[in-house]
């Protein structure tokens, strides 16, 4: 008599179970994978504990599609139709969100139906304003984390909304484009030059962070017009700071840098410019 060998039966896992191997993948993943086997399976994919969180920085870093694309209307609608989905199917309890080239609609969208938001990272936005920044401060006072990196059109005023009203943030990243991402990105007619142009103020930000975020532990500044003096300021005023990334800041020396940074008793780490090589750039 031959041997059997027994498959496994997965309709009969529990709904329990499907919910504990799924929450091991990512979202984009669970989209392509399991939604797609069975009506079951899709309907233990909508359920509010697998999304709670929507990350979809994962999917832009290993992603082989020419970035180019992300910079069309088209791709926002795409990334504005998948935060609405999943914000939808959480029932309000979003509470980390990590997208890019989202707009204004979408993140108000999360602002009015998600209260107990507690990471946003909104990078390469250009259609994010102070129209929906300002929902997100008055609406998601429970925010931690806010990474608005290289999203030119969030201004000075969106970062004093969330200071004054969200007094447990405790990461801000506000790191702008690399110079050379910046070449990169001018040859293309879908990524605007008024876009491509706009430059933060450096100090201008410091003096912000500084006034209105002093609970700061983990703050990034990569690649701004941070000057020494301000960057003393806004050591003295968030001296609770951990970790500080001050990257491609070419306005900055390293005496600035000592001098500043020497109030900060409790920094624990610290990213410094490459001072030889902007001595060259």
């Amino acid at each position: 008599m031959g041997s059997t060998t027994l498959h496994p039966d997965w309709t009969e896992l529990t709904r329990e179970c499907l919910i504990d191997i799924f929450s091991r993948l990512s979202m984009g993943k669970r989209w392509d994978g399991p939604m797609l086997v069975c009506k079951k399976w899709m309907n233990v994919c909508q359920d509010t504990s697998l999304n709670a969180v929507l990350d979809l920085e994962t999917e832009f870093l290993s992603s082989t599609d020419t970035t180019i694309y992300w910079w069309s209307p088209e791709f926002e609608e795409k990334v504005d139709s998948i935060i609405r989905s999943v914000v939808d199917q959480s029932q309000g309890e979003l509470k980390e969100l990590r997208v890019r080239h989202c707009t204004n609609e979408s993140l108000s969208y999360v602002a009015e139906r998600c209260p107990n938001l507690e990471v946003l990272s909104v990078k390469y936005s250009p259609k994010v304003t102070v129209e929906s920044m300002r929902k997100i401060a008055l609406n998601c006072t429970k925010l931690k984390e806010l990474d608005i990196s290289c999203s030119y059109e969030i201004s000075c005023e969106c970062m004093e909304l969330v200071g004054t009203n969200c007094k447990n943030l405790q990461v801000l990243k506000r790191n702008l484009m690399e110079p050379s991402e910046v070449k990169r990105l001018r040859r293309y007619a879908c990524v605007t030059q008024q876009y491509l142009s706009s430059e933060t103020l450096g100090n201008v930000d410091a003096y912000t962070i500084g006034r209105h975020m002093p609970q700061l532990k983990h703050l990034e500044l990569r690649d701004t017009t941070l000057t020494d003096k301000a960057l003393a300021h806004l050591c003295k005023r968030c001296s609770n700071l951990e970790y500080l990334d001050l990257v491609g800041c070419s306005y900055l020396t390293s005496v600035g840098i000592a001098n500043g940074t020497s109030s900060l008793k409790n920094l624990k780490e610290i990213k410094k410019p490459d001072f030889d090589a902007t001595l060259f750039y």
